[in-house]
């Protein structure tokens, strides 16, 4: 008589996995710092090298911009060469781009530091993702982990106006470049001990041609949105755009007929691969677009400090990190559709308290409204990103991770362009001009809220103090009507995420 022997249970992890999460929690941090630190030392920095306002945006989008452009070549690159040999190559050039941006003296310098930083950070994301699913074999441990993952990269958001606005306090302008100086080293040092080295079995010769055209699929869409954010719908974004998706369509093409592509499409035939990927893009547009005008209502209308303003982000933040932790508990106990959809509907709720706010002693409200709704996307963000990964073979998880941070990179593009241009809209729709102001300060006005607090100091003051409250009405009046937008698109998502996502049970 023979028997068939179950299958042996995958390794659990030791004290060395789990010292080395924290190793990889340090590069989440350190990328996430990056994108928010900056808006505090942009008036240090303008003062200091004087760029003009093209320079300007360069300098505050270039980062982001290449980061996203290279993440998918980034991803399959770690696979090929080998993760943790990418890893700490990409930390030793983070290392250098840091210090030279917080030591240029012009601001040509310095946007094409940023530019060379954004390229080294993408090297870090998708490593850091793809070693966990290697050190973490066991599903429920790696659902742990992941959660830790996602949760630090939260912390870093909040964290960063906080860290930021006290170096400013005490150092000059680059201090907060330097600041990823001692965090890379760490890294460095502990990566070689605690992080274990993989890269795919077999890997042919990179692909420049599809390296190519990843670029010039993806960089001409975010750049569009980005473009389209702040100037709102126009030929050159949407040519752009539409560019973009073109070349997006001959490079998908070509990596069909590849023996070894840069990106395997096959992934997407995985339902829960391509099901989790949409509705990390999808949630991430309107966490960004609500995000940028809750902050926006934090400096302007309550006028709080953009120190005082990151503190007032941290509960929210804190929200998003215990959810993401108690999710793959939840998970198993439930199932993972489930437990993402019901977060998206607390999330919904959440919103649906934000369409109550007020100009005036609207803060307590906004926040409660704002915590309800990071506590319910905090699921997806742990089990969206673990069943992401756990789709991927293990010679793909580069691949995969690359991917499921260039939707988010997206969906946050696309929901500032969207819905910072309804926003925008409908500010300029409510605003009421008083009598008395000069033509040339009214067209300032109606610009925006920060045209207004430009203007209202120039004019008498009964006057320059109506049109902050006919402004700031308006600001809020565009906040309400994101808020409602964003109830119904993520009501709408939960529904997604309960068909799309139906086979998927519970992790085991």
């Amino acid at each position: 008589m023979s028997s068939i022997a179950p299958p042996a249970a995958p390794p659990k992890a030791g004290a060395r996995e789990w010292t080395g999460l924290a190793v990889l929690a340090l590069p989440t941090l350190l990328v996430s710092l990056d994108q928010s630190v900056l808006f505090l030392a942009l008036p240090h920095l303008a003062e200091s090298l004087r760029p003009s306002g093209v320079q300007t945006l360069w300098i505050m989008d270039i980062y982001g911009f290449l980061m996203a452009g290279f993440l998918v070549t980034m991803g399959t690159l770690g696979d090929r060469v080998g993760r943790r040999k990418l890893l700490m190559l990409g930390g030793v050039a983070v290392i250098a781009t840091s210090l030279l941006a917080a030591y240029s003296d012009s601001p040509e310098m310095l946007i094409l530091s940023r530019a060379l930083l954004g390229v080294a950070a993408a090297s870090l994301m998708p490593s850091t993702l793809a070693l966990i699913s290697n050190m973490f074999q066991d599903p429920q441990e790696r659902g742990r982990a992941i959660a830790m993952w996602a949760s630090c990269f939260m912390a870093g958001t909040a964290l960063g106006p906080v860290v930021g606005g006290l170096l400013l306090e005490h150092y000059w302008w680059g201090s907060v470049f330097v600041l990823g100086v001692p965090v890379m080293l760490v890294m460095l040092v502990a990566a070689p001990f605690l992080l274990p080295e993989y890269r795919a079995p077999r890997t042919g010769k990179l692909d420049l041609v599809s390296v190519v055209l990843s670029l010039a699929a993806i960089l001409p869409v975010v750049y569009g949105l980005k473009e389209m954010a702040k100037e709102g719908p126009g030929t050159l974004p949407v040519a752009l755009i539409v560019a973009g998706l073109a070349v997006g369509a001959v490079f998908v093409s070509r990596q069909r007929r590849l023996d070894d592509p840069v990106l395997d499409v096959r992934l997407f035939r995985n339902p829960a691969f391509t099901a989790s990927l949409a509705l990390t893009t999808l949630l991430m547009v309107g966490v960004s677009g609500s995000y940028l005008f809750i902050t926006g209502f934090l400096q302007m209308v309550e006028g709080l400090g953009p120190v005082e303003a990151g503190l007032w982000m941290v509960p929210s933040a804190i929200a998003s990190i215990v959810s993401a932790m108690l999710a793959p508990g939840l998970a198993r106990r439930f199932s993972v559709p489930g437990v993402i959809a019901g977060g998206l509907l607390l999330a919904m709720g959440g919103y649906a308290v934000m369409v109550f706010v007020d100009p005036v002693g609207g803060l307590p409200l906004l926040m409660t409204g704002f915590v309800v709704c990071f506590f319910g996307t905090g699921p997806i963000g742990a089990l969206g990103t673990n069943l992401v990964v756990s789709s991927a073979p293990p010679e793909k998880g580069g691949s995969a991770a690359s991917l499921q941070e260039t939707s988010s990179h997206l969906g946050v593009a696309l929901g500032i362009a969207s819905l910072g241009s309804l926003g925008s809209l409908v500010y300029r729709d409510r605003i009421t001009v008083p009598d008395g102001v000069p033509a040339e300060a009214a067209d300032s006005i109606r610009t925006g809220l920060e045209g207004a607090l430009t203007v209202a100091p120039t004019l008498p003051d009964a006057l320059g103090a109506e049109v902050l409250t006919a402004a700031r009405d308006a600001y809020t009046g565009g906040l309400n009507v994101i808020a409602v937008v964003c109830a119904v698109f993520t009501a709408g998502t939960a529904v997604i995420a309960m068909t799309a996502l139906r086979r998927v049970g519970a992790p085991r």
